[in-house]
């Protein structure tokens, strides 16, 4: 593993975040500096036309923020497609995962989606959300208060926060590993408000979502490669300044031998969060105790000197 594998890491101030979650470095060209919060009275059959199953929309794409350009060839763009709701992936404390599949009719043109919507002002959300969200404001003291004192609006507000915060994450993170290789982090399709598109990772065919790392018994030459490549991920992350945050086996995907990481809506500026490195010691403390106890030599998975490395990596070491 080289220095010039990756991006340049910059001297950092503290307060100034990279995946910032107020204006995502990602949007260009006139696209809405801040998400647009989901209206608590919508509900999908306000999408459908008379013609179509209840399960079915016409494509959201024309009204959503993109992800990274070039768009990959898979993805369906054309305004003529429908969406068609297939299932739930995951349901979770903060957001349910649903697999969707965006077809233009009467063509071969299709593709699977994972659809990953946050739970709306009338849900319990994000149970610890407090340390992450330190080092996140927004400009209006109405929003911040309204955040603070977690009113409905206020939860809605942190609601889009997350959304936006993985869809820029997710963004920035599938830039770096196309660019140099070192992570790899489903493609972000689009985000409107508070429901975040994603690549499907797994199987087309048979609507087989990846297996989670938490799932999977590697033999000893696949589980040195995931540890491998989970390192590599990890100081992706520091380099940039940040950690995952809630990162385990089980936000951990492995695909054709590949790892995967999912689930960065927490996603921890070690530097302007003052609980950063605690955040970043977790993480690594929870995966490396993974991969011990799966037989791994304990001079690979010593927590403490991983930690250390990422910090340095992070430069506030």
């Amino acid at each position: 593993m080289r220095d010039d594998d990756f991006p340049a890491r910059g001297r950092r101030t503290r307060g100034k975040s990279r995946f910032d979650d107020d204006e995502p470095q990602f949007l260009k060209r006139g696209r809405p500096a801040e998400p647009v919060l989901t209206d608590p009275d919508h509900t999908p059959d306000d999408d459908v036309p008379g013609d179509q199953a209840p399960n079915d929309a016409w494509s959201s794409w024309d009204r959503a923020v993109h992800g990274p350009e070039p768009h990959p060839a898979w993805l369906v763009t054309e305004l003529a497609a429908r969406d068609t709701e297939l299932g739930v992936l995951k349901t979770g404390k903060e957001a349910d995962v649903h697999l969707v599949r965006r077809a233009v009719p009467e063509t071969d043109r299709s593709c699977l989606l994972a659809v990953k919507r946050y739970r709306d002002a009338q849900h319990r959300l994000f149970h610890r959300d407090a340390g992450y969200l330190e080092g996140r404001r927004v400009r209006r003291s109405r929003e911040n208060r309204a955040m603070a004192g977690r009113t409905a609006f206020g939860r809605q507000m942190i609601a889009g926060q997350w959304a936006a915060a993985e869809f820029a994450a997710l963004s920035r993170l599938w830039e770096i590993g196309a660019a140099h290789g070192r992570i790899a982090v489903p493609y972000p399709v689009q985000l409107i408000g508070t429901e975040l598109m994603l690549e499907f990772v797994g199987d087309p065919a048979e609507g087989r979502a990846a297996p989670r790392l938490a799932q999977c018994r590697p033999e000893p030459a696949e589980l040195r490669s995931l540890w491998e490549q989970l390192v590599d991920a990890l100081v992706v992350l520091a380099r940039a300044g940040h950690a995952h945050g809630d990162l385990s086996p089980y936000n951990l995907l492995v695909h054709d031998g590949r790892l995967v990481m999912i689930d960065l809506p927490q996603v921890v500026d070690v530097v302007a969060n003052p609980q950063g490195p605690e955040f970043l010691a977790r993480d690594v403390r929870v995966v490396a105790a993974w991969f011990a106890a799966r037989g791994l030599p304990a001079e690979r998975t010593d927590p403490a000197a991983l930690t250390g490395l990422l910090l340095r990596e992070a430069g506030i070491r």
